[in-house]
């Protein structure tokens, strides 16, 4: 298996609400077959159906949305360009109807960062961490780490 990943794809239980809230935040896509596509860098970002995703897994779809669960497992990261552009964006999330889950701070790790939950209860961490910086194109190359 090649180390890439193309699309990052997210069950949602109101495509329309699920639109719109990414949508309020700056995203622009489009919609195909009750599917929406958003270009993120050099990947894509999916709303479906969570329903439809879990049966395209071979899996159930469970009781609910993630917070009638619990956490899920998975965050999506959202780096940005300093600790004014958490805030910032975790305000706009508030506004556009997403839950902020822990307000920018300093992390145990010493960067600033926040998280947020969309209303399908997706986790996203918002950060700015100056030891992973942009490249020209927006894009980031992780650093070396020292190897695993």
């Amino acid at each position: 298996m090649e180390q890439r990943i193309t699309l990052v794809t997210l069950g949602v239980s109101d495509l329309a609400r699920a639109k719109a809230f990414y949508r309020a935040l700056g995203w622009r896509g489009q919609e195909v077959e009750e599917t929406v596509f958003f270009q993120a860098g050099g990947l894509g970002l999916v709303l479906w159906d969570r329903g439809r995703l879990a049966r395209e897994c071979g899996l159930e779809a469970g009781p609910g949305p993630v917070p009638a669960v619990g956490f899920g497992g998975i965050a999506l990261s959202h780096n940005v360009r300093s600790d004014a552009e958490v805030d910032a964006l975790l305000s706009a999330v508030e506004r556009a109807g997403g839950t902020v889950t822990k307000p920018g701070a300093v992390n145990a790790v010493g960067f600033y960062s926040g998280a947020f939950v969309d209303p399908d209860g997706h986790a996203w961490e918002v950060a700015h961490n100056p030891g992973i910086p942009f490249n020209e194109d927006g894009s980031i190359t992780l650093p070396d780490f020292g190897g695993v």
